[in-house]
């Protein structure tokens, strides 16, 4: 790149950064001729105008601002022990209208199918017995609460909330790499973005008429609301935490503040006469609707997970009953499995008579002869995943085996083909990112989040996005050591 930005005029406003797009990579800020994306260039122009000392300067006012909110803690941790998850990056990631508009549609009929779902393996389950899912995929994983089949949400919703993880290929298109259907995490962070981000750059920020979150989030509180005034004339909502050693237990205390919600763990409530009650100085009083922000199996140590001590005895019983509702329903991360990737497809044309608009990583289960002779013979193209939770969350890279490791690996497929899933591995997508010498491109991924808003499904115009150095393309979710980014959706 040229160094001399008076010399050469029509040079790139990121040249002036000395910001290089990666070769072999989609770039989500520059073209392959190194000039801005149409929709990046405002905030290219911007930063170049103002250049990196000023920029320094203008972060600094944001990292002020994150210290003094509700979710933040010193940059070493909290008297608690507490550590931020990911720092923020205050670079945003900016996608185009016209593109977003795709993701939505593509987000709102995934959740529309990961929840049909739902309803019929906790119901009829005719995918089973069609043999459009494989048994083993169901009832082989541990995510499938037996306590819990035969129980239906009001209106048949078990995902109130949604979130995918997605990835940008070399060629320009998303993927689907996971879905989170217990307790998606990251919406407080997505918030606690765009209020540092706006603030730092207000001026870019009107400019690019960027799309508000608070809707999203009043929508979100609204629906709660009104699934408990169903239960109650005083209806009560209570964000269920596991404490204040969870990792994200700062967002759990946000999104409660924010809300307007109690924030309680497991001893704070109680279940009388087949009701969950909130213990007070006044007394006992209903809840109605509980946001749970950990996993499902551990919200009930009676007809669970015996030795939790984080969930309230009696729970199913009362959600068996009808006189509580859970964000989202018991059982609902049956449906997160990395095995059932490979067969949506078929299910989403089974279930809504549509073709799949945002399809998932390639994926192969090895519980079927002609996926694991394929996984076999391509190893080292693919990385190896557990199929459910129940065999572990180990992901296994056989390019970077040795010849002892991979006949190991070998072995234990070929023992259990059932227990394994083989994905290809993504080159993901590149943006700017801050660092201390200027801009350098990180790796992208993007956490959408999707809620039930009563009759479909609302996405929330923004995402939350993790960024970092690391170039490994197998490395899925981005490891530890990256940051955020707020996602400005125009």
């Amino acid at each position: 790149m040229k160094k001399d930005a008076a010399v050469m005029p029509t040079e790139s406003p990121l040249e002036s950064w000395r910001y290089s797009a990666l070769k072999d990579y989609w770039d989500e800020a520059v073209l392959p001729s190194g000039f801005p994306r149409r929709h990046w260039r405002p905030l290219t122009v911007a930063m170049r105008g103002m250049g990196f000392r000023e920029f320094n300067r203008y972060w600094q006012s944001g990292v002020q601002l994150i210290q003094e909110t509700s979710l933040s803690t010193s940059a070493d941790g909290d008297s608690r022990g507490h550590e931020r998850p990911l720092p923020l990056d205050p670079i945003p990631l900016v996608m185009a209208e016209n593109e977003w508009a795709q993701i939505e549609k593509a987000v709102i009929q995934r959740a529309t199918l990961l929840n049909a779902m739902l309803f019929d393996l906790y119901g009829k389950q005719r995918l089973v017995y069609e043999d459009h899912l494989p048994p083993a995929l169901v009832f082989g994983n541990p995510q499938f609460l037996r306590p819990c089949f035969g129980i239906t949400p009001p209106d048949g919703v078990h995902l109130l909330t949604y979130a995918a993880d997605l990835a940008r290929s070399p060629q320009g298109q998303w993927w689907v790499i996971a879905d989170r259907t217990q307790a998606p995490a990251g919406m407080g962070y997505a918030l606690e973005n765009r209020l540092v981000s706006a603030r730092t750059l207000p001026s870019v920020f009107s400019h690019y008429c960027v799309r508000q979150l608070a809707r999203f989030f009043d929508l979100r509180r609204d629906v709660l609301l009104a699934l408990a005034a169903r239960k109650s004339k005083s209806p009560r909502v209570v964000v269920l935490t596991p404490g204040p050693h969870n990792d994200t237990y700062l967002e759990h205390s946000f999104l409660a503040g924010y809300w307007g919600f109690p924030l309680v763990e497991g001893d704070d409530l109680t279940v009388r006469d087949g009701r969950v009650c909130l213990k007070t100085l006044a007394g006992l009083e209903p809840v109605d609707v509980i946001m749970r922000r950990f996993d499902d199996s551990y919200c009930d140590p009676l007809e669970l997970r015996g030795d939790s001590l984080l969930g309230v005895p009696g729970l199913v019983q009362a959600v068996r009953n009808g006189t509580v509702v859970i964000d989202n329903a018991l059982g609902s991360g049956l449906v997160e499995a990395a095995g059932h990737l490979a067969f949506l497809p078929g299910l989403c044309r089974q279930l809504l008579g549509e073709t799949l608009r945002l399809p998932s990583v390639a994926t192969w289960w090895c519980g079927q002869e002609e996926p694991c002779r394929y996984v076999l013979e391509h190893l080292d193209q693919l990385v190896i995943k557990p199929a459910s939770p129940s065999f572990g969350h180990q992901v296994e890279f056989p390019a970077s085996m040795d010849s002892l490791a991979r006949e190991k690996l070998v072995g234990r497929i070929k023992a259990h083909p059932e227990r394994y899933v083989a994905q290809e591995g993504i080159a993901l997508s590149t943006a700017p990112m801050r660092t201390d010498a200027g801009l350098k491109p990180g790796h992208v991924v993007m956490r959408v989040f999707a809620a039930w808003d009563g009759q479909s499904y609302s996405v929330m115009p923004g995402a939350l996005a993790r960024v970092t150095a690391e170039t490994s393309s197998h490395r899925l979710p981005i490891p530890l050591g990256g940051a955020r980014k707020d996602t400005w959706v125009l």
